[in-house]
């Protein structure tokens, strides 16, 4: 084979492993239980109206996509995981929301040039491995003058450690990945785009997560809901050492951000990175 054939089944068995790799778990009970509410704020940061197309990328079961679809809008929600759109077809006909699900990888998008009024993508395009190429495909399909909405955990906030907390015990990335908390940075996102956007709104903030009184409740919960964590134990194997090394650290973590309240709850506070932008008539 030549190379570019060989890059082509690389990127093939890469894709292979991300999809079985959010497939994992449950993902869409995890968005729907802890950050519900983060799809919607979303929405209203990109002022998506009645009958604009809109389209979610890396949509998983539809966090942003619904609330989208409930403004009337014509919605389509793409992710390189499908196994996650039965629960957001559930989700969407219990809320009488109307809208289209597509396998698509974030890298590689299967629509026409300038298609979409809105292009987000709510904490799902961050974990594309190739940061470029990702954000390259958002500006292709968003028209001129259209919106680019965006929300990734940061790199210094509660999940942004939490991956760099686990990667000590994880296989090592694919060539030219990068690690996803990277769309959480400003710099790195101006970087990605150039001056294919203008008026640029960046804003970080937080959501407040009270389901986990103990840090070990958190442990018990994203070792089998979350298809990132669950893959690093899954790595581990029978090393049962380093699965409790791997324990005790996100254990320690996760005490670091729990606050216990005056009604006996708990509450972590997760911070994730708001960017709001218009594609250059140039672009």
């Amino acid at each position: 084979m030549n190379d570019q054939t060989d890059a082509i089944a690389a990127d093939r068995e890469l894709k292979q492993k991300l999809r079985a790799m959010w497939a994992q778990g449950d993902y869409p009970a995890l968005a729907s239980e802890l950050i519900s509410e983060l799809g919607a704020i979303l929405v209203e940061a990109c002022h998506i109206k009645s009958h604009q197309r809109v389209l979610d990328v890396a949509a998983g079961a539809g966090n942003a996509a619904i609330p989208a679809a409930m403004m009337a809008a014509e919605v389509i929600a793409s992710d390189l995981t499908p196994e996650m759109f039965d629960a957001g077809r559930r989700q969407a006909a219990d809320r009488g929301a109307e809208l289209e699900w597509k396998e698509a990888d974030a890298e590689a998008l299967p629509f026409g040039d300038s298609e979409f009024d809105v292009v987000m993508s709510c904490l799902g395009v961050m974990f594309a491995p190739h940061h470029q190429a990702s954000a390259d495909e958002l500006v292709r399909v968003c028209k001129p003058d259209g919106t680019i909405g965006l929300m990734s955990w940061t790199p210094e906030g509660f999940i942004g450690k939490m991956f760099a907390a686990m990667k000590p015990f994880a296989p090592p990335p694919p060539p030219g990945a990068q690690p996803p908390p990277l769309w959480g940075t400003e710099d790195h996102v101006r970087e990605l785009f150039g001056d294919r956007i203008t008026d640029v709104q960046t804003a970080k903030k937080t959501v407040s997560i009270t389901s986990f009184h103990h840090p070990e409740d958190f442990v018990h919960y994203f070792k089998s809901h979350y298809g990132p964590t669950i893959s690093v134990y899954k790595f581990l194997g029978d090393d049962e050492n380093r699965a409790k090394d791997l324990d005790k650290a996100l254990t320690e973590l996760a005490g670091t951000y729990l606050e216990a309240q005056g009604d006996s709850t708990a509450k972590m506070d997760w911070e994730y990175l708001l960017v709001t932008a218009k594609k250059a008539r140039t672009a």
